[in-house]
């Protein structure tokens, strides 16, 4: 694997980030709006991704209905005769996002003011935007109930003891969304569908492995990390639906597909991540396995004397408050990357360039969405927050995800019902 990093100015950063094209396309730019929509909102990336996935299906489900190309998602509705297929895919984004964002409701009324105000008005145009709400309101109806609003405050008990996740420093918030793995899947039959089995015991070989690679190059002190590492690892602070958009856009934009395939690309992408969440945090509050950043200065009493306790060590990044294993970015990543390299292909042939605004200034140049994905599991090592068993495993998992999502899902019509390899080796 090869990645190259380098500084650009903030001005070149924020190119790189929109992405800027040669034709209107109302899909890549509500597809724009949403992440900045989430972005604004308080941090918790189940809920984000969950989000997304709802107002991406819309959009697609939305756009699918004109010319019916690919199977849809949840709504099967056909496009009124003579609506504008462009007020439509505004019409469902901005419903989505008023309901679910309803605090942003005044900028989000504004840009789809603008936005269909760049259409010929007349009965098109009406028609199409009230098609999109209309299909925005299905599929929020089938979410409504979804068990995201209990997950939040689901009831959690942190363990006590050696390997039990305990609130970690230095906020000491409590567990994020404890109940998010009983949260209905998009993709999957249920949420632990492609459970893993529990991470290693505190005495393997895994484990003393794990633990003396993320105790030194995990450290805010580390001598052994390199300065691209560390810039690595601060883009994959933030979001992974924030950093894998940006890769779908600039595969949609190489090969100009019209907006209505856009749609489907971004739907698939989107509605993996948000199963990747739901059947992380499945698998996270079943193991509930403590963090580096607990773990490395207890190790002393972990019971295993290849792993010496190193009182006062802390990961060069803010530990996120749930616990390790599986690794959420992870699972993210191999989703993302499943999915993608079975649109695009696993070598697009294109320059690929990841930004973040966790690590303005820096560009990640990468040949394949798999460079990407292996970045990212190196990335969590790096900075301290996932022991390296918890980040291969959440690959695979990913995987798995990502691949069902992208046989079974938005097919071809006529394609048939038959999935190949389903079950084949990663």
């Amino acid at each position: 694997m090869h990645l190259i990093l380098r500084s650009l100015s903030v001005s070149t950063l924020l190119m790189l980030t929109v992405t800027p094209r040669a034709w209107a396309d109302p899909v890549l730019d509500w597809n724009l709006t949403a992440l900045r929509t989430t972005a604004a909102a308080p941090f918790n990336p189940p809920m984000e991704a969950r989000n997304l996935a709802i107002v991406h299906a819309a959009m697609f489900d939305a756009a699918n209905a004109f010319e019916r190309e690919f199977q849809p998602y949840a709504v099967s509705l056909r496009a009124h005769a003579g609506s504008s297929f462009e007020a439509a895919v505004v019409g469902a984004a901005h419903r989505t996002l008023v309901v679910l964002y309803p605090d942003q409701a005044a900028t989000l009324d504004g840009l789809a003011a603008d936005a269909l105000g760049q259409l010929p008005p007349g009965p098109a145009r009406d028609a199409g935007a009230a098609f999109g709400a209309e299909v925005a309101g299905r599929l929020l109806a089938l979410r409504a109930s979804d068990g995201a609003a209990e997950a939040i405050a689901a009831p959690y008990a942190p363990g006590s003891g050696p390997g039990a996740w305990v609130p970690t420093p230095p906020a000491l918030r409590p567990a994020l969304d404890p109940g998010w793995g009983n949260v209905a899947p998009f993709l999957l039959r249920t949420p632990s569908q492609f459970r893993p089995g529990p991470p290693p015991t505190l005495t393997s070989r895994q484990y003393t492995a794990d633990f003396l690679e993320i105790r030194e190059l995990g450290s805010a002190s580390s001598t052994r990390r390199t300065a691209d590492q560390t810039a690595l690892a601060r883009l994959w602070v933030s979001t992974a639906p924030q950093v894998w958009n940006g890769v779908a856009r600039q595969l949609i934009v190489a090969q100009g597909l019209a907006p209505a395939r856009a749609a489907r690309v971004l739907a698939l992408l989107h509605l993996a991540m948000a199963d990747a969440f739901i059947a992380g945090w499945d698998a996270k509050y079943t193991y509930s396995q403590w963090r580096p950043v607990t773990g490395i200065p207890a190790a002393d009493g972990d019971g295993n004397p290849r792993t010496p306790g190193t009182p006062g060590w802390t990961p060069l990044l803010v530990t996120p408050p749930f616990p390790d294993y599986p690794a959420g970015h992870a699972i993210c990543a191999g989703a993302a990357e499943l999915v993608l390299a079975r649109l695009f292909g696993p070598n697009p042939g294109i320059a690929l360039e990841l930004t973040s605004a966790t690590a303005p200034g820096v560009v990640v140049h990468a040949s394949s969405v798999g460079e990407i994905a292996r970045g990212v599991l190196d990335a969590r090592v790096w900075g301290g927050v996932h022991w390296r068993t918890s980040c291969d495993e959440g690959w695979r998992m990913g995987r798995r995800i990502g691949r069902l999502g992208a046989q079974r899902f938005l097919r071809p019509v006529g394609a048939g019902d038959s999935i190949e390899g389903q079950e084949e080796e990663d």
